[in-house]
């Protein structure tokens, strides 16, 4: 079965270039929890892109940064936000296992770098 987090930054690519999408969510054990980050990402998409501009704007140029990686902070933001039940390592680790799927092992470290640094600001 598919990482569900791999759903999680699919689903929200594909949202970028197409905002009228029907999101068609697949039979899976974590289907609910997919559900509730890729929507809640999305509704919380202005306060998750003013954190970053505040927190991260060094690291992160909105221009120059290839999109996944933006998806995939934004992803764990939410969760860092809005899951306090998942561990910040946890949430961390899946998304640089997930990321690894889509980015350079270079991106990877970078990635890395930012979502410690934005869980740090985020779970003090």
């Amino acid at each position: 079965m598919q990482n569900p987090r791999i759903i999680v930054i699919q689903k929200l690519y594909s949202y970028h270039f197409n905002k009228d999408e029907n999101f068609n969510f697949p039979k899976h054990q974590f289907k609910k929890f997919i559900k509730d980050v890729v929507k809640g990402t999305i509704e919380r998409k202005d306060l998750i892109d003013e954190l970053m501009k505040n927190e991260i704007s060094k690291e992160i140029d909105t221009k120059r940064t290839d999109l996944i990686i933006k998806i995939i902070c934004m992803a764990a933001i939410f969760e860092l936000m809005y899951k306090p039940e998942t561990a910040t390592k946890i949430i961390i680790n899946e998304y640089l296992v997930s990321g690894s799927c889509f980015l350079k092992k270079s991106q990877t470290k970078f990635l890395n770098a930012i979502l410690d640094k934005i869980s740090k600001k985020i779970r003090r």
